[in-house]
């Protein structure tokens, strides 16, 4: 990540900030379903306008919410909010490509393999799991069974 990318980050992670804003309404407007589309009032969503909302996704106290300057608005989940569907390793840890098309590098301590799986914590309290084809390129590249 060069200079300018960290402070733009940083400059809209300013305008996401979890307290302070109210919630919109109590009616879930949003779902993300567990082959990683999204749903708005129950008709799909273009992949175009997910991959926005899903940079200001938050996940807090179990709940997950689309948070802007001035509003929060509730997002049901039906099992993980991101899919990772491929994964590149390089120098700073891994890359990992969503469903809905963005990357996002983490480092490699963020991957975390469980028997029910492999998952990567993100930030925003956010978890991913890997697609069936990422999940067996990461077991046959990346982990060592000596």
């Amino acid at each position: 990540m060069t200079d300018k990318d960290i402070n733009a980050t940083n400059s809209i992670a300013q305008f996401t900030q979890q307290s302070g804003v109210k919630l919109c309404s109590e009616q879930v407007l949003f779902r993300i379903l567990s082959d990683g589309s999204w749903l708005y009032l129950n008709s799909p969503l273009p992949t175009k306008f997910a991959r926005m909302f899903s940079h200001i996704l938050h996940k807090i106290n179990d709940e997950y919410f689309l948070i802007t300057p001035v509003e929060k608005v509730r997002v049901a989940v039906d099992s993980w909010p991101l899919l990772l569907v491929d994964v590149e390793e390089n120098d700073a840890g891994f890359c990992f490509k969503t469903s809905l098309d963005t990357k996002i590098q983490v480092t490699k301590t963020a991957v975390i393999v469980e028997d029910t799986g492999i998952f990567v914590n993100f930030n925003k309290g956010l978890v991913g799991s890997l697609n069936r084809a990422c999940y067996y390129r990461y077991i046959n590249e990346y982990l060592s069974f000596d």
